[in-house]
C-alpha cells in the first residue's frame, strides 16, 4: 500500500496522557516508584531563597537529569538535554509535560561548581 499523505499525520492534534505513553514496566517508572525523591527538598532548602531572585528549577529535576544520563550511558549533558527534549519517558520521569522547556545544558556545569 502506498501512502502519499503520511506527512499530514504530523499536523494532527491529539489528546493523550503522558502516563499512558510510558509502559508500566519501563525502568524509569520502576525507579520512580522505588525512590521517594522528597528527601532532596530537605537537603537543599538552605540553598534556595523563598522571596528573592529568579524562579528556581526543581532540585529533584536537577538530580534526576544526571541520573538519566548515567542510566542510559549518554556521553554529554548537551546530548542528554536533546534526548529529554524528545523522549516521553524522560519527560514523564522529570515531571515535565510536552510543552515545558528543557533546562539549558550549561545549568549543570554551573550547578556542579557552585554546589
Amino acid at each position: 500500500m502506498m501512502t502519499k499523505n503520511a506527512d499530514k499525520k504530523r499536523e494532527q492534534m491529539m489528546m493523550f496522557s503522558m502516563d499512558d505513553m510510558v509502559p508500566q514496566n519501563h525502568m524509569l517508572r520502576l525507579i520512580d516508584k522505588a525512590i521517594n525523591w522528597n528527601f532532596i527538598y530537605d537537603l537543599v532548602e538552605e540553598k534556595y531563597c523563598p522571596d528573592n531572585g529568579r524562579p528556581s528549577m526543581d532540585p529533584v529535576m536537577l538530580i534526576k537529569i544526571p541520573f538519566i544520563q548515567y542510566l542510559y550511558g549518554i556521553k554529554s549533558m548537551r546530548q542528554t538535554m536533546k534526548e529529554i527534549e524528545v523522549n516521553v519517558a524522560y519527560r514523564w520521569f522529570l515531571g515535565l509535560d510536552m510543552l515545558d522547556p528543557i533546562p539549558h545544558f550549561s545549568t549543570f556545569g554551573k550547578n556542579y561548581t557552585r554546589r
